[in-house]
């Protein structure tokens, strides 16, 4: 008899889902970790799992290039647009001074690739910013490492700072929560003097990419006190991760009062990870997920790290589940990719028995000390936001996110019937057709 795991569920929510068949068909190159193919394996676990039946599911709009200097520089954003395998040579020294070619490397359809993650989140936020969803979903998404100008650790653009820029044209605070296994550095840089947007980040510190996220790191000028960094060691587990995440998440909502939530769900932070050296379980994981949706507050979820191909669709397929307060069983239904989950066939996984290196003294001093900066933000912040951008400020231009010819009709690109064209000109994307749900 199938044993059923239930998500955990207060009431039901309007859950919006943006996704692109094409993401998959992307390849950082041989032997590379990161893998966009594993957003198209989540994907089809979400359909066998009927988890789409409960859910708005979109293809997002693609966004214009001049949308993502929204927060990235012209000239990066112009050396993207251009740079293929075939022109490597021509680009030598803008290679070096955009840091791509090596963790960062140059591959057939880069700047496509980084438009459609993106273009999910900033629909994602839009949708949220227009009250048609209480929580929107973009797995493709999440690439926190990205700078002003610069890629950095398997991401070229932020999708995650400029979908709360964009939740700020609507909301006076938005709240950044990371769980990835990584500090989520770009993220905190881009809002690390400005106390409209909080960012909490969990994560692996000491001798560990990207090599930031001090406790002692709390922001400057007006947003000090407005980034909190919790520094772990090694084999974190559910229970000792649970202690700090909820108590902290829960002085932060009482404190800083968001309008807003994007949370990173790095998969790397997954027992197992390829890359990772935490101990979480899915359900650990996605107690998380569950927590920050218990605040009911419009939440926008993004995915990020996760190197061990069989697990990540595991995690962000039960997260999917404990957004839209749906059970789901342990045994897993047949999909397009059954033998990557194989021997057990089931959604969760047994944890190592890693030691964990974080000793409950310190996991508690640590919660200590940023409780006490907690206490130092003022009720009511209402400084400029500042990323070194035009008309980045209070409150930024609308985004144009059109690409192709709007229509007569329906703002879309009507000349054509095929069901799979961008047909939409709604800002946040098209509704799919259903028979899309097969494949």
């Amino acid at each position: 008899m199938a044993s059923t795991t239930t998500a955990p569920s207060s009431s039901s929510r309007r859950v919006s889902y943006f996704y692109d068949a094409e993401v998959g068909n992307y390849h950082y190159g041989q032997g590379h970790p990161m893998k966009p193919h594993r957003v198209r394996m989540t994907h089809n676990l979400v359909v066998n799992y009927g988890l789409y039946k409960k859910m708005d599911v979109f293809r997002p709009r693609l966004i214009s290039p001049t949308a993502m200097t929204r927060f990235h520089s012209d000239d990066y954003i112009n050396f993207l647009k251009v740079i293929t395998p075939d022109n490597m040579s021509d680009y030598t020294r803008q290679l070096q001074r955009f840091n791509v070619g090596e963790d960062c490397p140059v591959f057939d359809g880069l700047f496509e690739f980084c438009q459609l993650y993106t273009s999910g989140s900033i629909g994602g936020a839009a949708r949220l910013n227009d009250d048609n969803a209480d929580v929107v979903i973009n797995w493709s998404g999440g690439l926190h490492h990205a700078k002003k100008a610069e890629a950095s650790g398997f991401c070229y653009i932020n999708d995650c700072v400029l979908a709360i820029l964009e939740l700020l044209k609507k909301h006076e605070r938005v709240l950044y929560i990371d769980i990835d296994i990584h500090h989520g550095d770009g993220v905190e840089e881009a809002f690390y003097s400005t106390n409209r947007v909080m960012t909490v980040s969990f994560h692996k510190f000491g001798e560990y990419f990207p090599g930031t996220g001090d406790v002692l790191d709390i922001g400057y000028a007006d947003g000090k006190n407005y980034a909190i960094n919790f520094p772990l060691n090694d084999g974190m587990d559910d229970e000792a991760y649970q202690s700090v995440f909820k108590p902290i998440i829960a002085k932060v909502m009482e404190h800083f009062a968001p309008g807003a939530v994007v949370l990173q769900c790095g998969a790397d932070s997954l027992s197992g990870d390829r890359l990772g050296c935490f101990n979480l379980s899915v359900k650990g994981h996605a107690e998380c997920v569950n927590f920050v949706r218990s605040f009911n507050i419009p939440m926008l979820v993004l995915g990020g790290g996760g190197y061990t191909l069989r697990n990540v669709p595991r995690c962000w397929t039960y997260e999917t589940a404990v957004a839209v307060g749906e059970p789901v069983k342990d045994d897993m239904p047949f999909n397009d990719y059954y033998e990557y989950f194989g021997p057990d066939y089931s959604l969760h996984l047994p944890v190592s028995n890693m030691e964990n290196l974080n000793s409950r003294e310190y996991l508690n001093r640590t919660k200590e000390q940023l409780i006490d900066i907690l206490r130092e933000v003022e009720p009511v912040p209402g400084t400029q936001i500042q990323t070194g951008q035009v008309e980045s400020q209070l409150a930024p231009r609308g985004i144009s996110m059109e690409i192709d010819n709007p229509s007569k009709a329906d703002g879309g690109n009507s000349s054509s019937n095929n069901p799979d064209q961008r047909s939409d000109g709604r800002s946040d994307g098209r509704k799919e057709h259903a028979s899309e749900m097969a494949s």
